[in-house]
């Protein structure tokens, strides 16, 4: 098999090889770092390649073939993780420049998950400071490689980018107010944020603990469900995670008869550009013929929320960074500098009407979703931006607010929810949709992501490198 073929192989396809022994870990992993020497110079995905531990573990993950041992769901598989995961003897940055000497001595909960499955971690993928709105200015941003006058998507981007360039074969990403949807939806990608506390947030650096969600971004949602079976799970490390030991999402195969599916056409449509709009009536064509039930529905206002999401984030982000913030605050970029610095201006009283706020959304989003079994919405009411109009959106709340407006109101109320390609704009820019489901219910997502892209093709596509 060529390295043009090798790269773009999906995970189930990939770990049966492996398994039946028709091509080598070593061999796979040492195409994947070839091909990020070659290529990445150009796309800054890789915040930090771990070329010799890559290699020593795709060794012993060949011993393991050959000796006939038991083997794990993602064996052999190079995967990335986002540089805000825990890597133990492994730099962990988080996009910043004042950890950038960090070395923990433990892996996060999800990173050892991944190893005990035995996947190869092909190194640390670049991120947004701190997993907030930009890069540190030091820093290079990741480049879309669909377009790079485009977008990457916030601040899993360096996952986006790997993926989609074939760079590794699945990351894993974090969410917040829509950063594994957005880089999902600009670089054609599948992602999975799911239900708050389904995934262990030990190991990985703080945003907004609250708002904070760890999942997997691949390049096809059975891949995706794949990388979520292995991390999901009850974790005693964080004692916010759900108390299920691990999710079962086998047998999630066939077609959408009798799934109920929300749809609420004013939401959807309301400043949403036209290409949006039409790459969502297909999506829904395609969900009727697949024999789903679409209902109208009416989702609450989520304005409110949407507006304080950076007071929420704020307040948590303030006390994530209180070992060096004020202390270092020169060393900071502008944007978390700022965000930090709404978190100490939000007053106690202010903030608990913050949280009222948003556990009234979340009580007003469950009993939507409990006439249903998914909802239907845009990730974002745009194409990705140029980044010209990024910098619009960095300087104008209102155009902020619209950029989250479909993403950051399930970051508060917890519900899971799958970015899917559903089309590509004139200029090839790949269209992101998602499906939102009830809390815990990330088997209703898979089941219908899977079937989507069975009779779909818009996920394999890829950019022209």
């Amino acid at each position: 098999m060529s390295n043009t073929d090798l790269h773009y192989l999906d995970i189930g396809t990939l770990a049966r090889m492996i398994r039946t022994r028709e091509i080598s870990p070593v061999e796979v992993t040492r195409a994947m770092l070839e091909r990020i020497e070659r290529l990445d110079p150009t796309l800054h995905s890789y915040a930090l390649v771990m070329r010799e531990r890559a290699l020593v573990d795709a060794a012993e993950a060949e011993r393991k073939v050959l000796a006939g041992e038991t083997l794990g769901a993602l064996h052999g598989v190079p995967l990335g993780v986002k540089d805000l995961f825990w890597t133990a003897g492994t730099p962990t940055a988080a996009g910043t420049t004042i950890h950038k000497n960090f070395v923990p001595n433990e892996d996060a909960t999800v990173v050892r998950r991944l190893r005990e499955a035995g996947a190869v971690v092909l190194g640390k993928l670049q991120m947004t400071e701190g997993a907030f709105a930009t890069h540190h200015p030091s820093i290079a941003e990741p480049v879309n490689p669909w377009h790079a006058n485009h977008w990457a998507g916030a601040s899993s981007s360096g996952s986006g980018v790997a993926t989609a360039a074939g760079l590794c074969y699945g990351a894993l990403g974090t969410d917040t107010g829509g950063s594994i949807r957005f880089p999902a939806a600009a670089n054609g990608l599948t992602g999975i944020k799911p239900t708050w506390g389904r995934v262990s947030r030990y190991g990985a650096f703080e945003l907004g603990a609250s708002l904070d969600h760890v999942g997997p971004m691949a390049r096809n949602a059975a891949d995706a469900a794949l990388m979520l079976g292995v991390i999901a799970g009850y974790d005693p490390l964080d004692p916010t995670s759900l108390p299920e030991e691990r999710l079962s999402l086998s047998g999630q195969a066939g077609d959408l008869r009798g799934l109920r599916i929300g749809i609420d056409p004013a939401w959807n449509t309301e400043g949403t550009d036209a290409v949006i709009v039409e790459a969502l009536e297909r999506v829904l064509m395609v969900l009727k013929e697949l024999g789903a039930d679409i209902r109208e529905v009416r989702v609450p206002a989520v304005r409110t929320v949407v507006d304080e999401w950076q007071e929420d984030c704020g307040v948590q982000v303030a006390l994530a960074h209180a070992d060096t913030w004020p202390s270092q605050a020169a060393d900071y970029g502008p944007a978390l500098n700022r965000l930090i610095q709404i978190g100490h201006e939000t007053s106690a009283l202010r903030y608990q009407q913050v949280l009222l706020n948003r556990a009234a959304l979340r009580g007003q989003v469950n009993k939507v979703m409990s006439e249903i079994d998914l909802l239907v919405a845009p990730v974002q009411p745009f194409a990705a931006p140029t980044h010209e109009q990024l910098g619009e959106l960095a300087q104008s709340p209102e155009l902020n607010a619209r950029l989250i407006q479909f993403t950051a109101p399930f970051n508060s109320t917890g519900h899971p929810s799958m970015a899917l390609p559903c089309g590509q704009t004139a200029a090839g820019l790949p269209i992101g949709f998602q499906f939102i489901a009830p809390h815990g219910d990330e088997a209703v997502l898979c089941r219908a992501g899977m079937a989507f892209q069975r009779a779909t093709s818009w996920h394999q596509a890829h950019p022209a490198l």
